[in-house]
């Protein structure tokens, strides 16, 4: 009788998980950590620095991450990067160091990648180097802060929105076959799990971060059954937040009306391929690829990139990518380790570059390199 109530009494004291305590730890952990939609920081290391995981990818990554370990070397940033280069397009690609990749950011938790890029050449593996880390760290969602730059004007200015994109299905499932000759069929795939997986995490990012409303984007009058489950799985967990109003918009419409006027969107939720597009659409709202921060997260590790992909392999080694989205991601990744103080010093550092207007990289009508852009950078630290 002892035994049992004392059995009963140690399943309460983890609050939330339904796995008792005296079973191996990864199955209490993996019972914790799917309660929480962001996964918590790592604890420092004993020397009080962070291990973080570096993929620079191709085109210009390698160059925005130079910026990014001077800043952060000028700035005393308590981060030691663990750097590998994975690419399908440079022979610097192999299972081995997938693996060694894998292995690096299961540990670190953290990472920063830049765009490894996928050729369009089929050589007998659907899937790329880039869905397989998604799917591997099941990275399901994407998260792209859209904001404009204090000092530098668009079209629109003065805006503040976010996408939210899931990105482990959809129509980046990888399964393609030719049924005869000369017609492919293309498999876009939707689950109910993973579409109230993402809803969630879009109504829990909207509640955390004090944001009013969510709209579904979508294509259900076209295709019923795949995009109507991923609008009813939203619609089904809108009902558990009645303080945040929810709508839905045609994938379609959603891109005029974000040109148009896109002021009236807040937190947008999506599938993959209509994030991928609505992402690089947004992004050229406030500047171009060059100035949007991105991440990516699963329940248990997180991976900061640029908001919107691209190589930019015409600009490689000629020193002119701009490296403010890289800098933000990294000023993200640096907030999620809960170092605020160095999150705040590289961020307000860069936006105080731009905003004074002296230093800019062409992409925003200046004439600065990416070296001069990231001397300002550091400069304006303790500035």
């Amino acid at each position: 009788m002892m035994a049992a109530a004392l059995r009963r009494s140690l399943v309460t004291l983890v609050k939330g998980a339904s796995v008792p305590l005296w079973q191996p730890v990864s199955a209490r952990a993996l019972s914790l950590t799917a309660c929480r939609n962001v996964p918590e920081a790592p604890p420092a290391r004993a020397d009080s620095t962070f291990k973080v995981t570096m993929v620079p990818g191709d085109g210009v990554g390698p160059e925005l991450m130079t910026a990014v370990k001077e800043v952060f070397k000028a700035g005393d940033v308590p981060v030691e990067f663990e750097e590998f280069h994975l690419s399908e397009v440079q022979n610097m690609a192999s299972e081995e160091k997938l693996d060694q990749v894998l292995t690096s950011m299961k540990t670190n938790r953290v990472a920063m990648k830049g765009k490894i890029h996928t050729p369009m050449e089929f050589k007998g593996e659907l899937a790329s180097y880039e869905m397989r880390l998604r799917r591997k760290l099941d990275l399901f969602a994407n998260v792209v802060h859209v904001k404009s730059l204090p000092g530098y004007s668009t079209r629109h200015n003065n805006l503040d929105l976010v996408i939210i994109r899931e990105q482990t299905e959809g129509e980046y499932s990888s399964l393609e076959h030719e049924s005869v000759t000369g017609v492919i069929e293309c498999l876009k795939i939707i689950t109910r799990d993973k579409s109230r997986r993402i809803a969630k995490f879009a109504f829990d990012y909207a509640t955390k971060n004090g944001r009013n409303r969510v709209t579904a984007v979508h294509k259900a009058n076209i295709m019923k059954l795949g995009d109507g489950l991923f609008l009813q799985c939203c619609a089904e967990v809108a009902e558990l937040y009645p303080k945040i109003k929810y709508e839905n918009i045609i994938i379609d419409n959603c891109c005029m009306q974000l040109v148009q006027n896109p002021y009236q969107f807040d937190v947008l939720v999506m599938p993959n391929l209509y994030g991928n597009i609505i992402d690089n659409l947004a992004a050229g709202l406030v500047g171009g690829a060059g100035v949007v921060p991105g991440e990516s997260y699963s329940a248990e590790y997180a991976v900061f990139e640029t908001g919107a992909r691209h190589p930019f392999a015409q600009a490689v080694g000629r020193n002119i990518a701009n490296p403010t989205a890289m800098l933000l991601s990294a000023a993200n990744m640096l907030r999620h380790l809960n170092l605020e103080y160095h999150a705040n010093m590289v961020s307000e550092a860069v936006k105080r570059v731009i905003k004074q207007g002296k230093v800019r990289t062409g992409d925003l009508g200046g004439y600065a390199s990416s070296d001069e852009f990231t001397r300002a950078v550091i400069t304006n630290l303790h500035a």
